[in-house]
């Protein structure tokens, strides 16, 4: 009986002892599967922030570009404008020359004309 009693308590130690190291090596193995999910989460999410971020210069480039080529479309249209109005103005002085004397003057928002026919 005494045999029996300590095979007994000496098998339950053996089992207790290998159920303790069972448990703990899943642990340490749950543990390393849970930082490698934070690690591909981690990673997933900088992929997406930098294709988010590509996305974005790439729109604003697209936008600075029209931008750009509406200011200097807008910009052609008014020196083309500022060269016909100084054409047919220069076409009228030449052929009123000598009929009109003036002076003018730029200010710093205004033109001051001073005309004598």
């Amino acid at each position: 009986k005494a045999a029996i009693k300590i095979q007994s308590w000496w098998r339950g130690n053996m089992v207790r002892w290998t159920l303790l190291h069972v448990a703990l090596r899943a642990w340490v193995i749950q543990c390393w599967w849970r930082s490698m999910q934070a690690k591909m989460l981690e990673q997933r999410r900088r992929l997406a922030l930098r294709l988010y971020t590509c996305q974005e210069w790439a729109v604003v480039k697209v936008l600075a570009q029209v931008r750009m080529w509406q200011a200097r479309r807008r910009f052609l249209q008014v020196y083309q404008a500022a060269c016909i109005i100084q054409s047919h103005w220069r076409w009228h002085a030449s052929q009123t020359r000598g009929l009109i004397q003036g002076r003018y003057e730029v200010r710093a928002s205004q033109l001051e004309l001073d005309i004598e026919i």
